[in-house]
């Protein structure tokens, strides 16, 4: 059974990415003319499920890019976009590349915060014209998601599921089922001919009043404002302290070991409470995909919360580098980062 169709359509914005690309000598690159081509694409669908399709308009991003070259200017501007016209509209569908799509969804969740109806991301794997794409699968899944009313928040359709965007990461290069969240169960998924949400997972209760979106400048954090500094064994205390002594950078993540472990070097530890104390904005969590962080549980990471490293518990890379964005391009004192920081905005922890 389809939903009742809302009275407002639905807006589809192309940014680029693998879905719209097309074949050139230099190999695949971005491609335009994606409302003929989506159209052409979506009219191959069962007469049936063609007719049950919600309307929608599409905005083309006029220069499509390929998403690995997305900063986080592209993350603001694609929000400032959405934030003008979703009230034109009852859902919103984001074509994006898939390398950096968990980002963009990320991102988009601290921005629109208290979203009263669904934002739907989505891509492919292969083009759309390509045999054997997932494109169209895709774009159909995000679309009837997109029109579902109870769905309220930042999401990623891909692969038959729906996943909350804010705890989702691309696991797999080349096989459709290309993202995982791996500490929170599916929001929903496609199920016979419809698109199902798996009640009291959604935002819904907690979002509820007027949306309270954050629309703040990205550009001064948008070249290495934020820094991701992966451990790896033998990693030396100046190199870090170089890392988080550049002049540009105002906050890092720190991906450590296990359940919270970091070499027992009173010289690294030194080097992040000296970034702290300067008022950069610091951050670990694990580098395992799978479970949370706990700092001081081993002696070896004892001296993070000394040093004032705050605990991501179980959030995605692109959780909580997104969220350090978003927090310290706002005008906040450091308390108030550092509350926010520990606090589940979109529930993203």
């Amino acid at each position: 059974m389809t939903a009742p169709r809302s009275p407002l359509p639905l807006l589809v914005i192309y940014t680029g990415g693998t879905l719209g690309m097309l074949e050139t000598p230099q190999g695949l690159e971005p491609g335009g003319d994606i409302e003929r081509r989506l159209y052409r694409a979506l009219d191959g669908l069962p007469p049936t499920r063609r007719a049950s399709l919600p309307s929608f308009e599409i905005l083309a991003f006029p220069d499509p890019i390929d998403s690995s070259a997305a900063t986080p200017r592209d993350w603001q501007r694609l929000a400032a976009e959405i934030a003008a016209r979703y009230r034109d509209y009852a859902g919103i569908v984001v074509l994006h590349g898939t390398d950096t799509l968990a980002w963009t969804a990320s991102s988009l969740a601290y921005q629109l915060q208290g979203l009263d109806r669904p934002v739907v991301v989505t891509g492919a794997m292969r083009p759309l014209e390509a045999e054997g794409s997932d494109a169209l699968a895709n774009v159909e899944l995000a679309l009837r998601f997109a029109a579902t009313p109870a769905l309220q928040e930042v999401a990623i359709a891909f692969a038959g599921r729906l996943l909350r965007g804010v705890r989702s990461r691309k696991w797999h290069t080349r096989v459709p089922l290309a993202f995982e969240s791996p500490n929170y169960p599916p929001l929903g998924e496609w199920v016979g001919d419809d698109p199902v949400l798996y009640p009291g997972r959604g935002l819904e209760r907690q979002q509820r009043g007027a949306p309270r979106f954050e629309l703040p400048d990205y550009a001064p954090l948008a070249r290495g404002g934020v820094a991701r500094l992966v451990l790896w064994p033998g990693i030396d205390a100046d190199q870090v302290a170089a890392w988080l002594a550049a002049p540009s950078l105002r906050g890092a993540l720190l991906e450590i070991w296990g359940g919270g472990n970091l070499p027992q070097d009173p010289a690294l530890l030194g080097a992040l409470a000296e970034a702290s104390g300067a008022g950069k904005l610091l951050a670990a969590i694990s580098q395992c995909p799978v479970g949370d962080i706990t700092l001081g549980h081993y002696a070896a990471g004892q001296g993070l919360a000394g040093a004032g490293v705050l605990a991501g518990d179980a959030m995605t890379p692109e959780a909580a580098l997104t969220k350090l964005v978003h927090l310290l391009a706002q005008p906040l004192d450091d308390a108030e980062r550092r509350r926010r920081f520990l606090t589940p905005l979109v529930g993203e922890r």
